[in-house]
């Protein structure tokens, strides 16, 4: 079997990959077997991020995202299980509680090292060679390469922070995965969107794709946007996508790409 299984690729022809991880929903039958009812509906999915930077291929950018769910492996997160953000609240990289902190899986169900081992080699591993793979082949062709990691979240989630998230929460590990004018380029974009709240490099800086492929000093530059889902959807289930609500935010999110695809050139 191939690593495509994992994962579904377009490629681009401008120096910009969109990374999309955790729109994924697919879980396959033995451990969806496992789960909790709760965790079953994959409540923490990004959802329908796929859909709102369906503009991405047409700027030019690559699109490369995931498939399967991020109860099944969490792309974003470091193999060797370290934290995210030390010394807030962090999920694992094969997640044991959702974000309302319900369990994922029954009692006594839950994947042991073995098993964690083994999803890490089946599905983590393949999505991070294809993203090495890509960026090494665009600095090849275009002389830098450029990685969007495109996120979403509910805007109010207690156990990560307190309040309501800004609409856009822009990172680039604070300053260190990414070229800084490209950062403020991109930045100027979100802060002017007019009726939209921003902020940079706040609660969300950048999660283990941005931080480990964003190497500036050797021509990759890395930038995540965790954007809240009440700017282009329902967030209380059944999740609906809502296009009266994209279509104000997805010419923001157009202008974003744009704006780092003109850098580059």
């Amino acid at each position: 079997m191939t690593d495509e299984y994992v994962y579904d690729f377009t490629p681009g022809t401008t120096p910009l990959l969109v990374s999309i991880p955790h729109d994924g929903r697919a879980i396959p039958d033995d451990v969806a077997a496992r789960m909790t009812d709760a965790a079953r509906a994959i409540p923490d999915t990004d959802w329908h991020v796929r859909r709102l930077y369906d503009f991405a291929a047409a700027l030019g950018a690559g699109v490369l995202a995931a498939r399967y769910s991020r109860y099944v492996v969490d792309l974003n997160r470091d193999p060797d299980g370290a934290a995210l953000y030390p010394g807030a609240d962090n999920t694992e990289i094969v997640p044991l509680a959702t974000f309302d902190r319900e369990p994922v899986y029954r009692p006594g169900a839950e994947p042991d090292g073995e098993e964690t081992a083994g999803r890490i080699a089946r599905f983590w591993r393949p999505y991070h060679r294809r993203l090495a793979a890509e960026l090494g082949a665009l600095r090849e062709r275009h002389g830098l390469a450029l990685l969007f990691d495109a996120h979403s979240i509910r805007s109010v989630v207690p156990r990560f922070f307190e309040g309501r998230l800004p609409d856009f929460n822009f990172g680039t590990a604070r300053g260190a995965s990414a070229d800084a004018g490209l950062a403020a380029a991109a930045f100027h974009v979100l802060a002017s969107a007019e009726g939209y709240s921003s902020v940079d490099n706040g609660r969300f800086t950048g999660g283990y794709i941005t931080r480990t492929h964003g190497a500036p000093a050797d021509g990759v530059h890395a930038i995540q946007l965790e954007l809240t889902q009440r700017s282009y959807m329902n967030e209380a289930p059944p999740f609906d996508y809502r296009p009266d609500l994209a279509a104000g935010v997805k010419p923001v999110l157009r202008d974003l790409l744009a704006a780092m695809i003109d850098w580059a050139g």
